[in-house]
């Protein structure tokens, strides 16, 4: 087994990072709130959430409040598992 073997590549990116650390301490975050915690443009968050969300590792659920759209996701129980496991495996990297 390899040291890397669990360093998980769709969380490469600092922004998949980023995502995920705050939906793992959070039990949601809304299109907004990730965009000024990550400092990103739409387009680009977009992305990311995107892929996060083609692996299942985030739920999207799309509302309105107050007649405006606002959407909010949070972290799957596998998008969880995957992220623990990434970290993990970055910890064990790191003490090597």
């Amino acid at each position: 087994m390899g040291i890397i073997e669990n360093i998980n590549k769709l969380f490469d990116h600092r922004i998949r990072l980023g995502i995920m650390s705050i939906l793992m301490v959070n039990d949601d975050a809304d299109f907004n709130r990730l965009k000024e915690l990550l400092d990103v443009t739409d387009g680009n968050l977009t992305s990311h959430i995107k892929a996060l969300e083609n692996a299942e590792y985030i739920l999207v659920e799309k509302q309105f409040i107050d007649r405006k759209p606002n959407t909010r996701y949070s972290a799957t129980k596998l998008g969880k598992m995957e992220f623990k496991k990434h970290i993990d495996a970055l910890e064990k990297l790191i003490r090597k």
